[in-house]
Parts: structure tokens; sequence; C-alpha cells
């Protein structure tokens, strides 16, 4: 089956079009461009994705002006029917600054943008997002961020451990996050907040086809569902 998905566009946005083609590649799938200002999203959606970028130039703190787009709130209805949202880098932000993901990204820790292929470590292969990659045990995809450290209250982190939340986890850490983390879900489990960029690494031409997996899990979740 073809994925229906809509992929979010801010002023700022970068990695729109290359979430886009990840989608059209890797499953097929339709998918239609959403501008920011608008209140609505295409109806019947599989898949919301938050794309990379420097959302309103990255001012106030990453992620917090788009936080609050008229489109969010329509992200955040379908969140909650269950539909799919994957927020990549600057989407990861935009999803804790929302609230819909638990903690937030800080500056990284060197205070220096990281940008390279990085290790990733699959912390939860049983989700509508990793179910897909089988037996691998690590992933390579690409990193490129100055906030990529994730930070939450010992609480709070507590409870993302202890309801198996943390997705990915960084072999290597490049930028300070807490527990290596480098992905995370809801408790609900449809809603994936990462920093690698599988949009940048979903074929062998890029330097990596791991990214693929990601979007053909998601595929086999609704073939079962």
């Amino acid at each position: 089956m073809a994925l229906k998905a809509a992929v979010l566009v801010f002023p700022g946005s970068n990695c729109d079009r290359d979430c886009k083609t990840a989608v059209e590649t890797t499953v097929g799938g339709k998918v239609e461009m959403v501008w920011h200002e608008e209140s609505t999203l295409p109806s019947g959606l599989d898949l919301i994705v938050i794309p990379g970028g420097f959302s309103y130039g990255d001012y106030l703190r990453c992620g917090a002006m788009a936080s609050l787009s008229p489109v969010m709130q329509a992200v955040k209805a379908e969140a909650e029917r269950g539909v799919s949202v994957l927020g990549i880098c600057n989407g990861f932000q935009i999803l804790c600054e929302a609230g819909m993901l638990p903690g937030a990204l800080l500056r990284n820790a060197a205070l220096k943008y990281v940008c390279k292929p990085i290790e990733l470590k699959i912390e939860n292969r049983n989700t509508r997002f990793t179910n897909a990659y089988g037996n691998a045990q690590t992933v390579w995809m690409t990193q490129g961020n100055g906030d990529g450290n994730f930070f939450a209250e010992p609480d709070v982190l507590k409870d993302i451990e202890d309801n198996n939340q943390v997705v990915f986890r960084y072999v290597e850490n490049p930028n300070g996050s807490v527990n290596d983390i480098a992905g995370i879900i809801n408790k609900q489990g449809n809603v994936l907040g990462m920093m690698p960029h599988p949009d940048r690494a979903f074929e062998d031409a890029l330097g990596s086809s791991d990214g693929a997996p990601l979007f053909q899990s998601l595929v086999n979740a609704l073939q079962t569902a």
C-alpha cells in the first residue's frame, strides 16, 4: 500500500524536499507539502513529517516559534487520533516545544555545530517506526545540528526510560545528550522525534540506506493494523 503523507514547511525549513523524496523513493508514498500557516491538513493521512532546518531562523529557541504555527494545532489533533508523526532534527525540537514529546534540545555540549555520519543503536525495534530493521543492532544516518543535546529532568528521564520510549541511542555521543538519547517516541507510540536524518540516508548513493527501513516500518504497521 502507498503511504499518504504530509510534509510541513516553515520559513527556514531546508529538509522538506529531502523528506518528500525519501517517502516517495522508499515506499512510493503520496506526499503533499503543507505551508505552516494552514490550519488544516489533507484528509486520510498516514504520516506527518516535520522536517529539519532552521524554522524562523531559530529565534528565541530552536522550534519555539514554529511550535505556535497554526498548522501545529492540526498536527496535535491528528496525533491524538493516532496518525504517525515524525519530527527530524528541527522537527524534534518543534515536537518538544509543542509539548508533544517530553524533554528539550539544548545547545551542543561542545558549543559547535555537528555534521557527520552517526552510528545509532536501535534501542526499541518494536515500534511502528522500527519494525522493519529486523535483527540490525546499529544503523548509520547523518547528523546536522547545533542544538541536538537532549535533556530531561531526572523524573521525566526515568519515565522515558521506564516506558521504553527511547528508540535510538548514539554509539558515540556527539552532542552531550543525556543517556546518549538520539530519538524518542511518545507514550502512545505514534510520535517519534529524532536528531539524526533518515531523510539523508535512504539509499546507498547517499552513503547509507539505513533510513529506508524507518519508512518501510510505517507501511508494515499499517498493513498489520
